[in-house]
């Protein structure tokens, strides 16, 4: 019999390991992963990405330990990549690359990652993502008819460990916490009566 994991567990990444998000919310799944993990923290973007994580719109604790890279090209952006997973009291890597990772590129960072002992996350643009990734997660926002942008749909659509499940999450972007929506329940305000 297969009990669901505690909240706790909840889309926790496996350690040691690389990981890819993809879809229009990849970057929320990223700041969570980021708020819960308590080492240092490496984003490397593009040097010419129009956008980067502002720190007033981060998560408790984690402008502290952020620190940004912004490598000219792909070539750099791997080799950043590579270097970063290797290093010593790193707690999660992310990196936004903007080609197809390759099976040879996708395997190297997982050597990276096992060999320094932490978490990488790659920012995949859908279906562009390596083979050798222990999980792969679609994101996207979950909207509603009261415009709550805290909704999320996290789907774990390869998962080399267990199953496949699709998760309705609602995140507040503050903290590490999040908490599932039931299937019966997404109602987030008491019901009209009638008199």
């Amino acid at each position: 019999m297969r009990f669901d994991p505690a909240p706790s567990e909840l889309f926790a990444l496996a350690r040691h390991r690389v990981h890819e998000a993809e879809g229009p919310g990849r970057r929320s799944f990223a700041l969570l992963q980021a708020a819960r993990h308590t080492e240092a923290l490496i984003w490397i973007i593009p040097g010419h990405a129009p956008h980067q994580p502002m720190l007033r719109g981060l998560p408790e604790g984690v402008g502290e330990r952020l620190h940004l890279i912004r490598p000219a090209n792909e070539t750099d952006l791997l080799w950043a990549t590579e270097e970063a997973l290797r290093s010593e009291g790193v707690g999660l890597v992310i990196a936004e690359p903007e080609k197809p990772l390759s099976l040879i590129a996708g395997r190297r960072l997982q050597l990276a990652a096992e060999a320094g002992r932490t978490t990488g996350l790659m920012l995949i643009r859908e279906g562009q993502g390596s083979n050798a990734a222990e999980t792969r997660w679609h994101c996207a926002p979950n909207a509603s008819e009261r415009r709550d942008s805290t909704l999320h749909q996290w789907a774990l659509s390869k998962n080399k460990k267990g199953t496949l499940r699709t998760w309705t999450v609602h995140w507040n972007g503050k903290t590490a916490a999040v908490h599932p929506v039931s299937a019966a329940g997404k109602r987030h305000e008491s019901a009209e009566t009638s008199r």
